[in-house]
């Protein structure tokens, strides 16, 4: 890693931790004041690199922050609630719907709220069904998708 990245990434630790910063560019805005140049495509990879995650601020908005042990711990364990009960996922314009089992829905839905996904509002159980409403600005097909990879990442 050159000084130049890591001072760059050092850089971007320290403003996600001083402000709230929803995106890419306005990390990079918030770069520029802090004397780095850096295209869309560098913070983009630096975000990925530092494994930062979104999360929900105390007003609702949606912020970058670090991934700590607590939030992997709760991607891991919704990985695995996914891939023991959901059989599959759908969507439909607004709504995803994942299929489990009878009987399973609820733990499953559980493990959906306790994971704090950035992109669900909320979760409603049945016998054998979750519908999981996506937060505002994502749409269903985006969510089937993420939540879909949350199966296949230990499959492999």
């Amino acid at each position: 890693m050159t000084a130049h990245r890591r001072e760059r990434q050092g850089a971007i630790l320290r403003l996600i931790r001083d402000r709230q910063i929803s995106t890419q560019a306005e990390l990079s805005a918030a770069l520029h004041e802090a004397g780095f140049e850096a295209v869309q495509t560098t913070v983009s990879r630096d975000i990925a690199e530092l494994g930062l995650v979104k999360v929900r601020a105390p007003n609702g908005r949606l912020v970058y922050a670090q991934s700590g042990t607590t939030d992997l711990d709760r991607l891991r364990e919704l990985d695995g609630a996914l891939r023991r009960w959901a059989r599959s996922i759908e969507a439909s314009d607004s709504l995803v719907v994942v299929f489990t089992p009878r009987g399973f829905a609820a733990a499953l839905g559980d493990a959906i709220d306790d994971s704090n996904h950035p992109n669900v509002l909320a979760t409603v159980a049945g016998e054998n069904t979750v519908l999981v409403v996506p937060v505002a600005g994502v749409t269903a097909a985006a969510l089937r998708e993420e939540l879909s990879r949350h199966l296949l990442e230990g499959a492999a």
